[in-house]
């Protein structure tokens, strides 16, 4: 007989126990009660972070300032001139000279300028194109892009109005009339809102699970444990079940908010939701009971945690940034970032329905990593002191 098998006992030839199962997790449930840092990552946590993205938070570009420089009289200069009024995207402000609209641009008081020259009236009666200057503040190269293409885009809906209201012009052979599915309003806060369901159950699923294992070494209780009769299975199963009735009911909380406050809007199955949820918990439970069983010291667990799905989920995930405007071996990173087909599983059910062929091949890919994640800690574990 080894020494380890001197202070644990076998537990060869016994079966699963509901019994023990039960009592484990009651234990379970009332340490997890009795420490009220749970509590605050479960319930008040996801509150937080829902009211921070959900108000803080916002991709939407509007009432840019535009410093509008006019040096023609002619007439059709302040008509397009009120055209930019009347839009919400743009705040145009008339300047008197160029001078004064590159130094309102230096200082950061306006994102650009929009320049009608003197000859603006006569190339637009003959034809010629090009009757606008529009000069953008490159330091940020994001709303550089969308301050011209709102320009473009208010010229362009100005030339159309006036080919329709004076047909002797120069008509547009071609008008273009958008519609945006799923998004009409494109308003950024719906498809921020559900990807932030999926960043509140990684944060609530690895990190919380994370520090159970490892909290049990540190404060000396392994040893405790391991003279139970608890099998490896019934002692991760306890380990899971608390928390992830505490991740999904985070994802309830999570989603009334959504509905109810920010009113998002469902356009998808609960049912759906609920499951997929549910597999995308197990693999960030998973990974969190991985980390905690083979590191057997919080502070290492929880930095493996924060960098392993946190990070991840908040940057390459598509939770905020598009996947596909990255290059090409980050794209092919984010493929073993599990929040990625959760991210995409949500905004498909908020904003489109149940779209199976966007569903199915993402809930497979969670169930695929949460059976891998769940069978290393199983073989992690042992019921043996070294």
């Amino acid at each position: 007989m080894t020494p380890a098998s001197l202070h644990t006992p076998s537990t060869e030839g016994r079966g699963f126990s509901r019994q023990r199962l039960r009592g484990f997790v009651r234990k379970e449930w009332l340490q997890v009660l009795r420490d009220p840092s749970s509590i605050i990552v479960a319930v008040v946590l996801p509150l937080f972070l829902l009211f921070l993205f959900g108000y803080g938070v916002s991709l939407d570009a509007k009432h840019m300032p535009l410093a509008v420089v006019i040096e023609t009289s002619a007439p059709e200069a302040q008509d397009f001139y009120a055209s930019l009024q009347a839009t919400d995207y743009l705040a145009p402000q008339i300047v008197a000279s160029r001078d004064d609209a590159s130094d309102l641009l230096r200082e950061g008081n306006v994102k650009g300028i929009a320049i009608l020259g003197d000859d603006f009236g006569a190339k637009l009666l003959s034809g010629l194109g090009g009757p606008i200057q529009v000069l953008v503040n490159g330091t940020d190269a994001n709303s550089a892009r969308i301050m011209q293409g709102y320009v473009q885009g208010a010229w362009a809906a100005w030339q159309a109005q006036r080919a329709h209201v004076n047909p002797t012009g120069q008509v547009t052979p071609i008008t273009v009339r958008t519609r945006v599915w799923f998004n009409e309003t494109l308003d950024s806060h719906k498809s921020i809102v559900p990807g932030l369901i999926a960043l509140i159950m990684t944060l609530i699923g690895a990190l919380l699970t994370a520090l159970v294992i490892a909290r049990e070494w540190e404060r000396g209780t392994m040893e405790a444990l391991l003279t139970t009769p608890l099998t490896k299975p019934e002692l991760i199963i306890g380990k899971l079940v608390p928390y992830f009735v505490l991740g999904m009911g985070g994802m309830v909380v999570s989603v009334t908010v959504a509905l109810a406050l920010f009113q998002i809007g469902y356009r998808g199955s609960f049912l759906v939701l609920v499951l997929t949820s549910a597999c995308f918990m197990l693999v960030v439970l998973g990974f969190g009971l991985m980390v905690s069983t083979l590191t057997r010291n919080q502070f290492a667990a929880a930095i493996m945690a924060i960098t392993g799905t946190m990070m991840p989920a908040l940057l390459l995930s598509g939770f905020i940034f598009d996947i596909r405007s990255m290059p090409a071996i980050v794209q092919v990173i984010t493929f073993l970032v599990p929040a990625r087909y959760f991210v995409e599983i949500l905004k498909t059910l908020f904003l489109a329905g149940n779209i199976w062929s966007v569903i199915l091949p993402n809930a497979l890919a969670l169930i695929a990593m949460a059976t891998l994640f769940l069978t290393i800690t199983f073989r992690a574990t042992r019921r043996r002191l070294e």
